[in-house]
């Protein structure tokens, strides 16, 4: 009598687990790989653009101080409110591909809105469809991360996206300066707006074959043939996931306003060199983050996601007491490379953490943006906080007063965060 095996029904597999067959299309090819490099290099490149040289090609279009701090704020309000509904509109969508495509023609369309009529009712439309769309945008880069290379290989994917959108920050911010110097601030959003041609370019060069609808929205190879997600209320009663979140929100809460006061102290000290020190300091931890997220990534696969998450907060805590003693330049700059550690080591573990929480759920997106409200609050909250602690203390107190937060951060992961990574989980390298 002959014996068949038994291929193991979905209720008989672990959570996590994958049949052979239905990982065949988790093995991306180079091309989809490299496409994703890039697109997540130009998204950051045309992402710099809105930062600080709204303020300067504003001022220079005669705008007052008061209409300048107004469109910022409606920016970052809408960018609070959206981030859970923008993660709605990924878990929903069939195509993530699509979905980034246009947000990304929207900022390019806010963008020469800002260019060629800086006019009140224009620019606060602008400002408004540009943090919408990067809502969509953010999440959409981290669901075709999962998509292409499933959990096995997503660790690693994360770390690297971190050193190509930390790439692509430095050296947009570096020629955006430039042609902001050379020709007009003005033409800072015509290059950015220019840069949606090379942006589409590189995500077109990631297959859609390739790219696993389920996966990318958090379920599980067992719930393939089950495609509706599991419900909201199910994943809110995901205990790890608030306190991920809460513990997200006390550090940027600590870190938020940390290198804004730093820049204050030292212009007070040393106006001649404050531009150059500030730059360094921004420069110095994109640095750090490019040369070891990939590290990070492929580490968390082995060592876990809590390990990582402490030294981070950790980090924070040394950062802001170094800040109320050291007075010297050059160490300032050497203590930014703490900055660097945290944020290679958050940025790469948020997400994963978030994917390890929701894997099988179909909600993945969605949760991204609950983390993703709670890093708005606290980082909302953290300029007038410190503002406050040095108007009435001092910049050393302040300082003392964003470890000291930062340091209930590292005491409620150590105390509440549980590791979330499955215990049969390795790395499965994916190819260059």
């Amino acid at each position: 009598m002959t014996v068949h095996a038994r291929m193991p029904k979905p209720q008989d597999r672990k959570p996590g687990f994958e049949h052979p067959a239905e990982m065949m299309n988790q093995h991306p090819s180079r091309r989809s790989l490299r496409g994703l490099d890039w697109f997540v290099f130009f998204v950051a490149d045309v992402q710099t653009g809105f930062g600080p040289f709204i303020s300067v090609y504003l001022t220079t279009q005669k705008w007052t101080q008061v209409d300048i701090g107004f469109v910022l704020s409606i920016g970052g309000i809408v960018a609070l409110l959206g981030q859970m509904p923008g993660g709605l509109i990924v878990d929903s969508a069939r195509s993530e591909r699509l979905v980034a495509g246009i947000a990304l023609g929207v900022i390019s369309i806010s963008a020469l809105a800002y260019a060629c009529w800086p006019i009140f009712p224009l620019v606060f439309s602008a400002a408004v469809l540009h943090a919408a769309a990067s809502c969509v945008l953010g999440p959409c880069i981290v669901a075709l991360s999962l998509g292409l290379v499933g959990y096995g290989g997503i660790g690693d994917r994360l770390g690297r996206n971190a050193r190509f959108a930390s790439i692509g920050n430095g050296l947009a911010a570096a020629a955006m300066g430039a042609c902001g110097y050379f020709f007009s601030a003005q033409a800072v959003f015509f290059v950015t707006a220019a840069l949606l041609l090379p942006t589409l370019v590189a995500l077109n060069r990631i297959r859609p074959s390739e790219v696993d609808p389920e996966l990318a929205h958090g379920a599980a190879a067992e719930r393939k043939n089950n495609t509706r997600p599991s419900s909201l209320r199910g994943l809110l009663r995901q205990r790890s996931l608030f306190i991920l979140a809460g513990c997200a929100a006390l550090f940027h809460l600590a870190n938020a306003s940390m290198l804004p006061l730093m820049a204050s102290v030292v212009t007070m000290r040393s106006a001649e060199w404050a531009t150059v020190l500030i730059a360094a300091c921004i420069v110095v931890p994109q640095i750090v983050v490019a040369a070891i997220s990939p590290w990070v990534g492929h580490q968390a696969q082995i060592w876990g996601r809590r390990r990582f998450i402490l030294i981070a907060f950790a980090a924070l805590v040394l950062r802001g007491l170094l800040f109320t003693a050291v007075t010297n330049p050059h160490l300032l700059v050497a203590v930014q490379l703490l900055d660097g550690v945290t944020a290679a080591a958050l940025g790469v573990m948020v997400p994963l953490t978030i994917a390890d929480i929701t894997r099988g759920t179909g909600r993945f997106n969605f949760a991204q943006g609950i983390v993703g409200t709670a890093v708005g609050i606290g980082a909302s909250i953290s300029p007038m906080l410190a503002g406050y602690l040095s108007d009435q203390f001092g910049n050393r107190f302040a300082f003392f007063g964003l470890a000291t937060i930062a340091a209930l951060g590292l005491v409620a992961v150590w105390a509440l965060m549980p590791e979330t990574r499955p215990a049969d989980e390795t790395s499965a390298p994916t190819p260059a």
